[in-house]
């Protein structure tokens, strides 16, 4: 009689790839109401290693390496990002940084290494720290080579911060909370307090610090608004009929790209099937109009809350893009934050 000897385990072997444009924004976000990275420090290598023991407790593994997605002008690294560059078991990846700050490449990146390690067989699970629907073809490229993809998301403040897809996806979830985070992130001593809306106006930064000195004088009287009825008086404008004064408020058309930017994600992200979640209109649910402004302003780098026109252009230019996607016209909304 043939004795058979009882099977191996088989050893899960992981990678931890971590969308770091993401982790700090989230985390800023989620700490100190502010994604700038300017406004926070990061010890990262401590913060490394405690999300590499974090995956170690999870998946009870062998550990491949960490890769660090990071993004430096030029792609020369700073010296935070020679550091980690540095620590064993550690790849520093990086894009570029353009000049508005934005990060360029990294998307690609993370795809490319989570398909190519799932394709080798290199990793039977992957950690991924992120939070962009970009990621979704990259996990279901590895599932279909039999990787397990396990999300991981930092705690919002708010709503959500990872796109809806992404979670269906991945094949666990999990959440880095603010205790998990805290003793790695530390508020610039410099930074400026976020603006709340029941701040006294003399708190609110001034345009000019945000935007730069702007003397636009404007030709005429006040432009209407888009959308018809009475003119809306810009920042600077004199309500005496003086005439046309200096104008410190935000710039109109970057106002309406960031409500045609966050329009964007919103249709990428919840798509033709939750287009019900904005109806019956004009007024949009409180809800996604909060999501509207925070999201906006975020990307302006500027609090619209004092200054209603700007408020109003963000919203328009949301339905515009909406309107284009589905053919739905409601008219402006008029809802308040």
């Amino acid at each position: 009689m043939t004795e058979f000897a009882a099977p191996l385990p088989i050893l899960a072997r992981y990678a931890v790839m971590v969308d770091v444009g993401y982790l700090y924004a989230a985390a800023g976000e989620l700490l100190f109401g502010s994604s700038s990275r300017r406004d926070f420090r990061v010890d990262a290598v401590p913060l490394i290693q405690v999300i590499t023991k974090h995956a170690d407790e999870l998946i009870r593994g062998e550990l491949l390496r960490v890769y660090w997605y990071d993004a430096a002008r030029d792609r020369v690294p700073t010296i935070d990002q020679r550091v980690i560059a540095q620590m064993p078991w550690v790849k520093l990846r990086l894009g570029n940084l353009n000049a508005r700050g934005q990060q360029k490449g990294v998307d690609a990146q993370i795809r490319a290494d989570m398909e190519a390690l799932a394709r080798h067989r290199a990793i039977t699970d992957a950690m991924l720290i992120a939070g962009d629907e970009d990621m979704v073809p990259a996990v279901e490229a590895a599932q279909a080579y039999g990787v397990r993809v396990h999300l991981w998301g930092i705690e919002p403040p708010y709503g959500t911060n990872q796109a809806e897809r992404l979670v269906w996806e991945s094949d666990t979830v999990d959440v880095l909370d603010a205790p998990f985070l805290r003793p790695y992130f530390t508020k610039n001593p410099t930074a400026v307090e976020p603006v709340r809306p029941d701040a006294p106006a003399a708190t609110v930064p001034s345009p000019a610090q945000l935007f730069g000195e702007r003397h636009v004088r404007i030709q005429g009287p006040p432009p209407a608004s888009r959308t018809g009825g009475h003119p809306i008086l810009p920042s600077g404008w004199s309500p005496t009929g003086t005439g046309p004064m200096p104008r410190l408020g935000p710039d109109r058309m970057r106002v309406e790209e960031a409500g045609e930017h966050v329009a964007q994600k919103w249709i990428l992200t919840r798509g033709r099937d939750n287009i019900r979640d904005l109806l019956p209109g004009p007024i949009l649910p409180p809800v996604i109009d909060k999501e509207l402004l925070v999201d906006a302003e975020k990307e302006l780098g500027l609090s619209l809350r004092p200054y209603q026109e700007a408020r109003e252009w963000l919203r328009d230019a949301f339905w515009e893009r909406v309107h284009r996607e589905f053919g739905i016209s409601l008219g402006k909304s008029r809802s308040l934050y």
